[in-house]
């Protein structure tokens, strides 16, 4: 359980006060930490269902600031700052700033084998903490931090850059063959530190295969080498 120091010294990081703390202690709250717990033995609730409540917010708040900030851009190119901004490295990077691994709550097994490093597990947090900061103060509340953490990142050199997997597909588009097809070849690992082998194919093309902790990283790795290979003949 989190001490009442740790809470009070997260929230000056994220400078706002929790009228109610158990929102800002469900966002710290895995749930290795939870499963398989007697309601008294620990914290009755994880973060899942405020994950899933901060990444409508953030979606919400970052579609419309592109869309005021960039207002000649055309769909296309408001999707590709989306992605960057919304992706699991972004978050996991947020939240490797701001310093929020040592604040959240797991089980001793899971951060004894490196859990809180996890970026599926720092997004997930941070995805929660916008949820509690929404549903505690508000939109503002939440805009606040988004605007802190998300604003100087809208102008990288990299935001606006097409990832690998939309230049595959439009690549294919251009070839006039069929739509690149993803296939996973193994999955291992245990939950808090998958590991994915991706596979993308392509009519006319040998199929190239990238291992990575997500499938979303790992398609992106194998569309990257596909394009490298054709471009290198």
């Amino acid at each position: 359980m989190t001490e009442q120091l740790d809470l009070v010294s997260l929230m000056k990081i994220l400078e706002y006060r929790f009228k109610d703390e158990g929102l800002l202690l469900e966002a710290l709250t895995h749930s290795s930490l939870v499963k398989g717990r007697h309601k008294n033995s620990g914290p009755a609730k994880d973060n899942d269902r405020l994950e899933f409540l901060g990444d409508r917010v953030l979606g919400i708040i970052i579609s419309e600031e592109l869309f005021r900030r960039y207002n000649t851009a055309e769909a296309g190119q408001l999707s590709r700052r989306y992605n960057a901004q919304v992706q699991k490295e972004t978050l996991a990077d947020i939240a490797q700033k701001m310093g929020l691994p040592r604040y959240i709550q797991m089980s001793s097994d899971l951060r004894a084998s490196g859990g809180a490093k996890n970026p599926a597990m720092l997004e997930d947090c941070v995805e929660a903490l916008i949820a509690a900061l929404y549903l505690d103060g508000g939109m503002p509340a939440a805009k606040k931090f988004i605007k802190k953490h998300w604003w100087a990142r809208f102008d990288a050199e990299n935001a606006a850059h097409k990832d690998s997997k939309s230049a595959l597909q439009e690549w294919a588009a251009k070839k006039g063959v069929a739509p690149p097809v993803y296939t996973v070849l193994e999955e291992t690992g245990p939950d808090h530190n998958r590991e994915f082998t991706i596979q993308v194919n392509v009519d006319k093309c040998s199929p190239t295969v990238a291992v990575a902790a997500s499938k979303r990283m790992a398609e992106k790795m194998a569309a990257e080498l596909m394009l490298k290979e054709q471009e290198n003949g």
